[in-house]
């Protein structure tokens, strides 16, 4: 009996943080999205009604949401393939040598990961600067035009990617160096000795043995642009004309901006939906691969 305890004992603690800072805030949040919960109502719960789905038809009635949820697609769409793929190549290219040199580029590689984002946003700022930015004056020594890199409504999206990328590659590359760790290295001695360059054991050898870390990269990524907000929320506040709204910063906005807290609820049910869904929809294929 003891036995059969003992295992539970060990992940009670992290359970019970799941549930606590996980499911209990879900659970609230499909509750009060059914409510017109405000800050007049937060402070006096008499004064919260029952609306029904009148959150969810206002949400879907909503222009603003439908721009944010597209601008959470085209963030995604460029973001995610980028963010694995330059992980993935920085890491086999990191893997290589052992030596202090690679081992400092590790470090290096990982400071964004760490860094606050108000330092990030402020150093990024500088740069995207349409008059005084680095960007914009390296354009003007080979003779182009500015470009107005957070004013823009189409340039403003590739501005704000880049700097998720620059900022999200950190801990993908640590995750991927520790997975080609666990590569066995009889298999690419064996290829090395039947004539396999480099190129072909990477290909043949190292990547399908990295297809379940590929896979958690990939999965952990696109929940993260999912709920893309740091970048946005820093740089341009969602502007301009809505352009660099992401789904969670919609959701700030009227939820501690505007203080309709049942409607923000609402919203959050919704990407909570479609970030499951898209799990789901991984998962299936994940299991079709083993399975084959």
């Amino acid at each position: 009996m003891k036995t059969r305890i003992t295992p539970y004992a060990f992940i009670a603690p992290a359970m019970l943080l799941l549930i606590v800072f996980g499911v209990l805030p879900i659970a609230v949040a499909l509750l009060v999205s059914f409510t017109d919960m405000n800050l007049a109502g937060l402070g006096d719960w008499s004064r919260i009604e029952f609306v029904g789905v009148a959150n969810y038809e206002q949400l879907f009635a909503d222009a603003a949401f439908w721009q944010a949820l597209g601008n959470t697609a085209v963030f995604a769409i460029l973001g995610v393939p980028t963010v694995v793929v330059l992980s993935l190549v920085i890491a086999l290219a990191l893997n290589r040598s052992q030596g202090r040199f690679y081992r400092a580029l590790r470090s290096f590689y990982f400071v964004p990961a760490i860094t606050a984002i108000v330092a990030i946003a402020l150093v990024w700022g500088y740069l995207f600067n349409t008059q005084f930015g680095l960007f914009n004056y390296l354009l003007s020594l080979v003779g182009l035009p500015p470009v107005p890199w957070l004013s823009d409504p189409v340039v403003v999206k590739f501005s704000v990617v880049l700097v998720a990328v620059w900022r999200g590659l950190g801990l993908n590359i640590i995750i991927f160096l520790a997975a080609l760790q666990g590569v066995p290295k009889e298999y690419l001695e064996a290829a090395s000795i039947d004539g396999a360059s480099g190129y072909r054991r990477t290909v043949s050898i190292v990547i399908p043995l990295l297809r379940f870390a590929i896979f958690f990269v990939s999965i952990t990524t696109i929940i993260a642009w999912l709920q893309f907000f740091d970048e946005p929320f820093v740089l341009t506040k969602g502007g301009p004309l809505g352009a660099s709204t992401s789904i969670s910063l919609f959701l700030y906005q009227e939820g501690f901006s505007a203080s309709q807290f049942g409607y923000a609820s609402a919203g959050s049910v919704v990407l909570f939906a479609i970030i499951a869904a898209v799990t789901v929809i991984q998962l299936r294929f994940r299991r079709a691969d083993v399975d084959y």
